[in-house]
């Protein structure tokens, strides 16, 4: 172990598959040591103890997430050379809108003996769809009666988000429902398990929770929902609100015991992974756009000015840093996408040819996918396999290629759904400049850097440089660095983020050819998107009720 006398911080990033922590330097933002804790039950999606879950559903145990505390913290300061008595602070950040049900004192439902086989019992996952119809309709009533808060999350509710989800358990479980204390982010659920303390971050209350201008959906709005629904908010969410940079409170003897850090020590207010990770890429001023790039994409972005967006996932009043309106977006599949397709759509001699070779079939496919000129593999695709989050918000959408042939390789297909997601973006990208909400730069951060090709084809078809984050740990390290602010060994977020966090400005240029090719193959993306989108044509929703009643059917 290292002597160091000068302090630390500690950022724990929990994603979709597994948790990083991350071991950093206040002075400078230097990234001493890493760890990575894959969860045992990783995303429960095709049956739980036995029984088969319906189409859409995405499902995690908790106890996964404690199992980080306890082995990606120690194996970070192992990996850093660094005891943790210099540590002064821990911060953490979740995937959203991921939510628990619990009892008074903070245990997962699914952990009580009378719910451990019930589904609608443990965490749902970000990427739980399965509550569309419930969202159809919040978003529908909301639309009769006028509500002024609908506007802020460009007209339309999400299926991924709180109200949705607790509908849906309200409907399907109530046995669940009405034994659940409070429906709590698993972003607040973990600083509890750190802390003792629950405290509700305003980040994701105001992005996932529908709080805006300090309330929440009036309980008349509701009831005419459903007249059971009526006090979700006063019994089953509402709570005091920590805000970013906050210290949440001090590490517990217990949880000090799990990580290997001092008791004690400061605990910031939960966060989310994406807009944690804006002040890591040092993108804390308005028009900065950060594209966290991984299994999904989360798009956020700071503004001067209140403006409505069509299709956003949300604009908060300080929801990325304070003083500034934070406006979020994003893709709900992206590196699921290109995961699915080497999975089940790329033949074996492609496996095959990948291990002779000693790289992955990704590694190949993109080096094959490069040799091409734009518009060769003559192929559009829709990049709506996870449904789409920004700016059609439905999540009955699904993927699409047109123009396959007996032709068409493995590489042509990878590629066309590179360029889909580009496209996908691009669309996000024009919504917020036709809003009058500028944007001005498009850092990445994220897993998905790796791929110089990906980069390249979002330079180009965004027309735009591509900055990139200088850390491949960006929400751990926006973690860490509102750790240190919560410690108070920073001011303010800004100040934080100017002296610990990193980036690099244009890493990939457009090259004018390929510009303007795919600007013609945009057009083409456009004119699929919204006759399978904005309902001319409503097969995509056809196709995915006709498939959950036929597994109905075979269920029972």
């Amino acid at each position: 172990m290292l002597a160091l006398t000068e302090p630390l911080v500690v950022g724990v990033d929990f994603g979709t598959l597994s948790g990083r922590a991350v071991v950093v330097r206040v002075r400078d933002g230097a990234e001493l040591g890493s760890a990575v804790f894959e969860y045992p039950h990783a995303v429960v999606e095709d049956a739980l103890h036995g029984r088969q879950l319906p189409p859409d559903w995405a499902l995690q145990v908790p106890s996964d997430y404690v199992d980080v505390l306890r082995n990606a913290v120690p194996n970070a300061l192992e990996a850093a050379g660094v005891s943790g008595e210099n540590v002064i602070g821990i911060g953490t950040d979740f995937t959203a809108c991921t939510m628990i049900p619990v009892t008074a004192d903070g245990t997962p439902l699914c952990e009580l003996t009378e719910f451990h086989a019930e589904p609608h019992a443990y965490v749902k996952l970000w990427k739980h769809h399965a509550a569309q119809g419930q969202a159809d309709r919040i978003t529908d009533l909301a639309r009769i009666r006028g509500e002024k808060w609908l506007a802020r999350y460009g007209g339309l509710i999400s299926s991924e988000w709180e109200f949705a989800k607790g509908l849906q358990i309200l409907e399907e479980a109530p046995e669940v429902y009405a034994a659940m204390w409070r429906f709590v982010e698993a972003a607040d659920w973990i600083v509890w398990q750190l802390t003792g303390n629950y405290v509700r971050n305003a980040c994701t209350a105001g992005y996932k929770g529908i709080h805006q201008d300090g309330a929440y959906p009036s309980a008349d709005y509701l009831r005419e929902l459903n007249p059971r629904f009526e006090r979700f908010v006063t019994d089953k969410l509402a709570h005091p609100l920590g805000q970013l940079g906050d210290a949440a409170g001090r590490l517990t003897a217990e949880a000090a015991a799990w990580t290997g850090l001092p008791a004690g020590i400061a605990v910031s207010v939960g966060n989310v992974d994406a807009h944690v990770t804006a002040p890591a890429a040092q993108a804390v001023e308005p028009g900065q756009l950060v594209a966290i790039m991984g299994t999904s994409t989360c798009h956020v972005m700071n503004g001067a000015e209140l403006r409505e967006v069509p299709g956003m996932c949300g604009v908060v009043e300080g929801g990325i840093v304070p003083g500034l309106w934070g406006y979020e977006a994003g893709q709900s599949g992206v590196g699921d996408i290109f995961g699915w397709f080497v999975d089940h759509g790329v033949p074996p001699e492609y496996h095959d040819r990948a291990r002779e070779l000693g790289v992955s079939v990704h590694e190949l496919l993109t080096g094959l996918a490069a040799q091409q000129e734009v518009g060769e593999h003559g192929l559009i695709a829709l990049d709506w396999h996870s449904g789409n989050r920004s700016v059609l918000v439905d999540h009955e959408l699904s993927g699409l290629v047109v123009g396959q042939t007996l032709a068409t390789r493995a590489e042509d297909t990878y590629r066309a759904l590179l360029e889909a997601t580009a496209f996908g973006t691009r669309v996000i990208v024009d919504t917020f400049i036709d809003a009058q909400v500028p944007v001005t730069e498009f850092v990445v951060a994220g897993g998905l850097i790796r791929n110089p090709l990906l980069m390249q084809i979002y330079a180009d078809v965004l027309d735009m440089p591509l900055s990139v984050i200088g850390s491949s740990n960006g929400p751990a390290l926006g973690s860490a660095i509102h750790a240190a602010v919560a410690a108070g060994a920073y001011p303010d977020i800004r100040a934080a983020a100017a002296a610990m966090g990193s980036v690099e400005r244009d890493v990939y240029l457009p090259i004018p050819a390929n510009v303007a090719g795919y600007e013609e193959l945009f057009t083409e993306y456009l004119t699929l998107h919204d006759y399978f989108g904005r309902g001319v044509n409503e097969v995509m929703r056809r196709l995915k009720e006709r498939r959950r009643n036929a597994r109905k059917g075979r269920d029972q």
